[in-house]
């Protein structure tokens, strides 16, 4: 099952509803993933800075783990905070010593995502419940993607929830299963890709990491998951810039999209569309097997 939804803004006026809107299409895909949930948000970047998204358990205070982490790298680091999650910005120049201080101080705080625009959340339980613990509503941005879990390859676990960082400001969420990733997992970690859960998606989103290292675009990077990787699938990818779509040659999956002046939308299902502004007069058409569709911010 699961669901998967996107939404690439073209007009900045819409910017500061885009939370809203993606948690309107995000909840309509509950029948569809009732496991857990989560989604990317890209907001505006600070110069010279980067946002490391990080989670912890209920109860951990980040505010103070921002301060440490702060002093230890001697440099500002600010904390926004959603429920388990923290977004933590500071110095660019500084994120590799952030990252030790991080390892050293709090051991069980995960780094989610990271990235000058992108912030990720992602939590086990229904995709409704979900968006509303991280205020998902409020968020501005011009771009993100959200799914909603139902797991068949493995645990359900906040670790298992989508989306799956595939490097700096990208991310991969997945419709479907793949046959080989346990072969394609060996192959990667041979090449330095490391793994912390045992999802198939994040085989896929280090496919796409591994590939992106070599020097391949994102659309030749989703292109090359075509030979690479054998299985039936949906991918949406978030970039920095903006996001894309892959259906398997099969296309088993269901899959819609419609576009408007303003915006670029995906859902699993029509439905997860049909309260997007000016709907009623977009294109809307099934994407093609085996075609990478890509929409950027020039």
């Amino acid at each position: 099952m699961c669901g998967i939804v996107g939404l690439f803004l073209k007009d900045a006026k819409l910017e500061a509803g885009l939370g809203e809107m993606l948690e309107g299409m995000l909840v309509t895909m509950c029948e569809r993933g009732p496991d857990s949930a989560g989604f990317a948000v890209y907001g505006h970047e600070t110069a010279g800075a980067i946002k490391l998204t990080v989670r912890a358990t209920a109860g951990t205070d980040l505010a103070a783990l921002a301060t440490k982490i702060g002093k230890s790298i001697g440099a500002p680091v600010e904390a926004v905070l959603h429920d388990t999650h923290a977004v933590l910005s500071l110095p660019a120049a500084k994120e590799a010593a952030a990252r030790a201080a991080l390892a050293s101080i709090a051991p069980d705080v995960a780094i989610v995502g990271a990235g000058r625009r992108m912030e990720i959340y992602k939590e086990v339980g229904r995709p409704d419940a979900v968006a509303k613990r991280f205020a998902l509503s409020g968020m501005h941005g011009t771009h993100a993607i959200g799914h909603t879990r139902m797991a068949t390859e493995s645990a359900v676990t906040t670790n298992g929830a989508h989306p799956f960082t595939t490097g700096p400001d990208q991310c991969l969420v997945h419709n479907g299963s793949l046959s080989n990733h346990n072969a394609v997992r060996r192959d990667l970690i041979r090449h330095g890709i490391s793994f912390q859960t045992e999802n198939d998606t994040e085989v896929a989103a280090g496919f796409l990491t591994y590939k992106l290292a070599q020097g391949a675009g994102m659309r030749e990077a989703l292109a090359s998951t075509l030979t690479d990787l054998d299985g039936f699938f949906t991918f949406v990818v978030g970039t920095d810039t903006g996001f894309g779509v892959l259906r398997d040659p099969v296309a088993c999956k269901p899959a819609v999209m419609a576009e408007t002046d303003r915006w670029v939308a995906f859902g699993t299902e029509y439905r997860a569309l049909v309260d997007l502004p000016g709907i009623d007069t977009a294109k809307v058409w099934e994407p093609e097997p085996a075609t990478v569709y890509l929409w950027e911010r020039h």
